[in-house]
């Protein structure tokens, strides 16, 4: 049973895909983040993977005055994202991220563990961070239309306090998920295993299969359902964002 780290856009399936791999053995974290509407199944995200990653995005993510009192600072620098808002940043190309010794030594620590399977959409940005202290470990990169995503991150922003202080609209959004993705195909993919998921090939495909195969653990087929396939697109894709969906469909040998 490989290793594995699961990555893509919040909102894009990573949490079905962590999902049916969560009764195969792997640890996954201490403290899950619970389950809620937007995600009733689970999220299957670590708190610990969250907080290091978000540490370290706060290197390079402009933060919000500190001199500001924290009873109004939500109301002021609402682009850049507050803590545990990060997985919606923006960090572009070729940027390089310093590791403190803190966070080198929580990551020995999570990565010590045997057979291990952590998801996170800031690994898109963080995985170089990350790589010096992976065995035998394999990538997952899960992905769907730009737009649907776009459009279930924007109901997230609605529905989740945590998010409310966070001044975000659709091209940000647009930009965060071409972003992410840009990293994965322009930088990440070259170096080591990679299978990328189409979230249709998750749920009617022969995607569990496929990642079964490349994991070498046993997934759990029931775990998908179709009924939570609740976003529909209502505005066109962007140029950019489109040229870097036809990439990864043809990566996961998606015919769109």
């Amino acid at each position: 049973m490989r290793n594995i780290l699961i990555l893509g856009a919040g909102r894009s399936g990573t949490s079905m895909v962590a999902g049916t791999l969560a009764k195969a053995g792997y640890f996954m974290g201490e403290q899950l983040i619970k389950a809620r509407e937007t995600n009733p199944k689970g999220f299957f995200e670590d708190i610990e993977v969250n907080s290091i990653n978000e540490d370290i995005l706060a290197r390079v993510v402009p933060r919000r005055p500190q001199f500001i009192p924290r009873k109004i600072r939500k109301y002021f620098f609402r682009k850049r994202p507050a803590r545990g808002q990060r997985w919606l940043a923006k960090v572009p190309l070729n940027t390089k991220i310093p590791l403190t010794s803190d966070s080198k030594h929580r990551i020995e620590k999570l990565t010590s563990n045997i057979s291990y399977c952590f998801k996170d959409p800031r690994f898109s940005y963080t995985l170089p961070n990350w790589r010096p202290f992976l065995d035998n470990t394999f990538f997952v990169c899960v992905f769907r239309e730009p737009s649907i995503t776009v459009e279930s991150i924007l109901k997230e922003c609605r529905r989740a306090k945590y998010l409310h202080s966070l001044a975000i609209n659709r091209e940000d959004i647009f930009d965060v998920w071409t972003l992410m993705y840009s990293h994965i195909l322009e930088t990440h993919c070259f170096t080591g295993k990679w299978l990328f998921l189409h979230f249709d090939q998750v749920v009617t495909g022969n995607g569990l299969e496929r990642l079964a195969g490349f994991a070498g653990a046993n997934v759990d087929t029931d775990f998908p359902d179709i009924k939570l396939k609740r976003s529909k697109q209502y505005f066109e894709n962007r140029s950019d964002s489109w040229q870097c969906y036809v990439k990864l469909c043809e990566l996961a040998d998606y015919k769109i």
